[in-house]
């Protein structure tokens, strides 16, 4: 039986949801390693939403079973990985989306042992093999951005994120949406350094898609605010250096790519503030700040 890390076990104080899925991993993941003919090949480990356990096929070959919370961020990663096909992107051998349940390539590790400039550069690299052309299954950038963007216009002037901000960020949102290019390729949306995981067949390769249409100037942002303590003693040089070091090596429009950015970080900032994350909230501010001229 395969033990469940303590993380994931913590992870049923989330909510009733949480709770039900974690208590029914042990044996979900009897089930698909039985179904699979897969043989554990170590202790599980996680992602936010997942638990993850090395296995090896019938035939010998490293893998990962993966098996993922069912939200609606995980429920058509297995067509985006189909999709991609192995181009630049982690290799899908097996998919049982009602369970939530893939399996993967076993890969190495990931960017963050290189700088964070480096990091940029391969991710930069990496956007030409996955913002491929919209696929019909995938749910739309736009339909998300039409609910948050409601959530932000009903903000108070005297919450803790600047009204600039927040003006700017739904002006802004309602450019980008209103061009057909804001739904015209799919999106990773959460790519990142500990979302690129070092390959045999291709140096780096993506991991953990949670694919929509979308714009793939939307895509800059994680790449901002993660690793962000590296950046103390210079906020603002350090996040502009990673900005134009993503919008250079993509060559994507860098007023595009900037309002993004903008329309991101306030949302966050506000969910930040419905969390009492005010450490998070102030980050969010910063970002949103930082990229602008």
């Amino acid at each position: 039986m395969t033990e469940l890390p303590a993380a994931v076990r913590a992870m049923a104080g989330r909510g009733q949801q949480w709770a039900t899925w974690v208590e029914s991993l042990p044996r979900l993941t009897r089930d698909i390693v039985a179904q699979w003919q897969l043989r554990p090949d170590g202790p599980a480990t996680h992602g936010y939403c997942s638990l993850v356990l090395p296995v090896r096929t019938p035939d010998g070959v490293a893998a990962i079973l993966k098996l993922s919370f069912p939200d609606d961020e995980s429920a058509h990663e297995h067509l985006a990985l189909r999709r991609w096909g192995g181009d630049g992107v982690v290799r899908l051998l097996s998919a049982d989306p009602h369970r939530r349940a893939l399996l993967l390539e076993r890969l190495g590790d990931d960017l963050t042992g290189l700088t964070d400039i480096e990091a940029c550069r391969i991710v930069a690299g990496l956007y030409r093999h996955i913002h491929v052309p919209a696929l019909p299954q995938l749910r739309t950038l736009t339909s998300y951005l039409d609910r948050w963007t409601s959530e932000l216009a009903e903000l108070p002037r005297s919450a803790p994120i600047p009204h600039r901000l927040v003006e700017q960020a739904l002006s802004q949102c309602a450019d980008l949406t209103a061009d057909p290019a804001a739904t015209a390729r799919v999106i990773h949306c959460d790519l990142h350094y500990q979302n690129v995981l070092a390959g045999q067949r291709r140096p780096w390769l993506v991991i953990d898609p949670k694919p929509v249409n979308g714009d793939p100037h939307y895509e800059i942002a994680p790449m901002l605010w993660n690793r962000f303590d590296e950046l103390a003693g210079d906020i603002r040089e350090g996040v502009r250096r990673r900005f134009y070091t993503l919008v250079d090596a993509a060559e994507f429009d860098v007023d595009r790519a900037r309002a993004w950015v903008v329309v991101r970080m306030v949302l966050n900032a506000m969910w930040a503030l419905q969390d009492g994350e005010r450490s998070w909230l102030t980050t969010c501010i910063a970002v949103a700040k930082a990229v602008q001229d």
